[in-house]
């Protein structure tokens, strides 16, 4: 999954991050690598990957680990790091606000946990420590706030989907992997998204990834109650929000991965989907082409 064409590496790299010398001094990510940084008063933490080179004022892209993981194994495993020092963009990977086992899930309120608890009052708003984050490091000089990102894994995937219901705003483009939802599923009809519950104060792009052969988090839907609806109706309704004008263009690309592309749509925004009909439940995103999607879109 992580080809990398000489083609994307160079659009990237020009798309990539530009150094702010008035910034540069201010930032504490002195180094390369990842350093774990306190969140204002949150009282809560976060990764932090500074690329190769850094000196401030790069592109920021959250990464969110899945259900019961954490920020530290999902870096490892997503191998986004790597990619971000290729391109120049710096990669926080938190924790998600609710402790479970010996990880943490996201706090999507009105949908059940893994555990099928549906989150409370009293659980942490990692809406509000998130933008907190992205506050902090746009102010101390290490962050775009033009070109913040987010992507995550499965529970990290929904919880990505869930910002640019409710965090349009703050994110320039979201890359959920085995995680696209456009809302809660409806209690009326938990096989269609409820519209009132995303409600983007802008048009979002969304590049989505997906294994054909999930069991988790069924492309075709059911699974469990925080899932329901199929990731095509989520990309139906994520071009429906953005005011794509045509019908999706569907094409097989290398290694039989499908993509279904919805453009022309309101302020430049696109939605992809893109599906690897052998692979189950992991991270089946191009890292690459991933950065190349986001380096197209500003805020």
């Amino acid at each position: 999954m992580r080809r990398h064409s000489l083609a994307l590496l160079g659009f990237a790299i020009a798309a990539g991050w530009a150094p702010a010398a008035s910034a540069a001094g201010r930032c504490p990510l002195a180094t390369a690598g990842a350093q774990r940084v306190t969140i204002g008063d949150t009282g809560r933490t976060m990764l932090v990957h500074a690329p190769t080179g850094f000196t401030g004022r790069a592109p920021l892209v959250f990464l969110l680990h899945g259900s019961g993981g954490t920020g530290a194994a999902m870096l490892d495993e997503s191998k986004l790091a790597e990619a971000a020092d290729r391109h120049g963009f710096l990669v926080a990977a938190p924790d998600g606000g609710i402790a479970v086992d010996k990880g943490f899930v996201w706090n999507i309120p009105g949908v059940p946990t893994v555990t099928g608890k549906v989150p409370g009052p009293g659980d942490a708003d990692d809406v509000a420590y998130l933008g907190a984050a992205i506050d902090q490091l746009v102010g101390q000089g290490c962050a775009d706030r033009r070109r913040v990102y987010v992507t995550g894994l499965s529970g990290g995937g929904r919880m990505a989907s869930w910002l640019g219901c409710v965090a349009a705003d703050r994110f320039a483009a979201i890359a959920p992997v085995v995680g696209l939802r456009a809302g809660n599923p409806s209690a009326a009809d938990p096989q269609r998204p409820d519209p009132a519950s995303c409600t983007p104060t802008r048009p979002v792009s969304v590049i989505a990834f997906a294994g054909g052969k999930d069991t988790t988090n069924p492309v075709e839907g059911g699974g469990a109650g925080y899932w329901q609806y199929p990731m095509r109706t989520a990309e139906a309704r994520w071009a429906a929000l953005d005011g794509c004008r045509r019908t999706p263009v569907e094409r097989a690309l290398y290694s039989g991965v499908f993509e279904r592309r919805y453009a022309p749509c309101r302020g430049g925004a696109e939605v992809v989907a893109r599906i690897t009909p052998g692979a189950g439940h992991e991270w089946v995103a191009d890292n690459d082409l991933m950065w190349g999607f986001f380096a197209r879109h500003r805020r």
